[in-house]
């Protein structure tokens, strides 16, 4: 009796894609660094499958080698940090969400947040993710990562994977496999009850009834976010159809201030900054008045420059949600004769109602976005890694 060839429709949340006749599944670090070195060696397309919830591959499935990355462990490794730090090194396979359910259950501050984002751990830095005000990247310290230009195993530091809002060096074109991911948590004392980090996210302060700036229990925390997550279909369940996405189909755009000024008053934004330059002041044979005159002086020249270099640097996020909701798609919003639809609770996910083709998917997400940018100028990115599809 000939095996039936796996496809991509049962190996992904989107529940779309053809076959993936190549298919191989690495349980261990050991087998995954040498299928992913072989498969390097070869030269043949690889494509890397986690949890499957940030992916949409195209009917014609993928015919190249697929590593189906399902490696587990915890493991808890010395750190030279604060004496509260909790440094862990998670291996790729692990599941994100059990991850920051295990935090929350040890008392580890520090992705409490991040409760619900469905995928592996491996894929969570290629993206740099984040949600309701915490990012990947105040907690990362580095991934292990086989190179696909040499095969071998290198250890890249956060500042290597050059993180920004959803996205890194990963994304952008550095080939390999995240192996492992080490991380730098905050350990609550045992008495009392363990906070979390302040909530930097108002909505999730309205949620909590607290404000901005307020810290809560990390169960608290968890609860709230799993429950948010779960009003907006983000959390996946079987008994929910809005659920059945890849999460969030687009990104929020960023642009200039002059752009975001052409923008209706009402629409959401939030400033991006750059960073604040060093002060940096020679003392050496000044007097302490002197000295004083000069980082005065030099405290003022800094001042000048970042306020220059914000005027002409500084990035506005827009709210993706707002613009294709004020482009005149509702919630639940499907073209005819699609099995593709907008989730009927949260505009930015687009969701399989039942039999849907990764071609369906991309004709909506395309619609989505000419509405956008025929009504607001702006070009809205997707978020999920596309195989085979173009939009």
């Amino acid at each position: 009796m000939t095996e039936a060839v796996p496809t991509f429709a049962d190996l992904t949340t989107m529940r779309v894609g053809g076959p993936a006749p190549h298919l191989v599944t690495a349980t261990t670090e050991e087998e995954l660094v040498a299928l992913a070195s072989h498969a390097y060696a070869t030269g043949e397309p690889v494509l890397l499958l986690g949890g499957g919830s940030n992916t949409i591959v195209s009917d014609d499935g993928f015919d190249g080698a697929v590593i189906r990355i399902a490696t587990s462990g915890i493991q808890r490794v010395a750190s030279d940090g604060r004496p509260d730090a909790v440094r862990l090194r998670v291996q790729a396979g692990e599941s994100w969400d059990g991850l920051v359910a295990y935090a929350v259950r040890n008392r580890w501050a520090g992705i409490e947040a991040l409760s619900g984002i469905p995928g592996s751990v491996g894929a969570a830095p290629v993206q740099n993710i984040g949600a309701y005000g915490q990012e990947l990247s105040s907690v990362l310290v580095a991934v292990d990562f086989v190179d696909a230009a040499t095969g071998t195993v290198r250890r890249l530091t956060a500042p290597d994977l050059e993180l920004g809002y959803r996205t890194s060096v990963l994304k952008r074109g550095l080939d390999g496999v995240v192996v492992a991911v080490e991380l730098e948590l905050s350990q609550r004392p045992d008495v009392g009850a363990a906070l979390g980090e302040p909530i930097a996210y108002a909505q999730l302060a309205h949620a909590l009834a607290v404000e901005v700036g307020t810290r809560v229990s990390l169960g608290e925390m968890r609860r709230t976010v799993l429950s948010l997550r779960a009003s907006k279909g983000m959390v996946l369940d079987d008994d929910d159809p809005d659920s059945v996405s890849a999460g969030s189909f687009f990104t929020n755009p960023i642009v200039s201030q002059h752009f975001a000024r052409t923008l209706p008053a009402d629409a959401p934004r939030w400033t991006l900054a750059p960073e604040e330059p060093d002060l940096v002041a020679s003392l050496d044979g000044e007097s302490a008045e002197e000295s004083a005159a000069v980082g005065l002086l030099a405290e003022a020249a800094v001042d000048r420059e970042f306020r220059r270099r914000r005027a002409e640097s500084e990035g506005v996020k827009l709210s993706a949600a707002w613009l294709i909701e004020h482009s005149g798609i509702s919630r639940g919003f499907g073209l005819p004769g699609s099995r593709a639809a907008i989730s009927s609770k949260h505009t930015l996910a687009i969701t399989n109602r039942g039999g849907a083709s990764a071609a369906e998917i991309a004709q909506l997400a395309s619609f989505v976005q000419s509405r956008v940018q025929a009504e607001f100028g702006v070009v809205l990115r997707p978020e999920p890694v596309l195989v085979g599809v173009e939009l």
